[in-house]
């Protein structure tokens, strides 16, 4: 089999839940299918990626998130933070990038929710 070939063939998660469908609907022996295990696997392969794609983007997002975080979470040098207005500031300003990611980071995540 080529590689063309294997990568056109749905993965075996996606066949295992092609043939608990169709077997659902006709029977352990399909009698009276027409359609092939291997087109429904199809589909579900696809909408498998799909789910696979969002959970991608949204692990990279969870992992900009933290390290951002984590950045502006970290305690300033002292050495130059001189007096306690700078700190003052420094930490209002840190406070209000932390209050927009986590804005974003919502309405971002509001968008997979169903």
């Amino acid at each position: 089999m080529s590689a063309h070939e294997q990568s056109d063939k749905p993965d075996k998660l996606a066949s295992l839940t092609a043939d608990a469908i169709l077997q659902l609907i006709y029977g352990d022996d399909l009698a009276g299918c027409k359609v092939s295990p291997d087109s429904v696997a199809t589909l579900v392969g696809e909408a498998l990626k799909q789910k696979d794609r969002q959970s991608t983007e949204l692990l990279n997002l969870y992992s900009k998130v933290a390290e951002a975080v984590h950045i502006l979470s970290t305690p300033p040098d002292a050495t130059k933070v001189t007096n306690p207005a700078e700190l003052h500031d420094l930490l209002s300003d840190r406070l209000d990038r932390i209050h927009t990611i986590a804005k974003k980071t919502m309405e971002t995540t509001a968008l997979f929710k169903p």
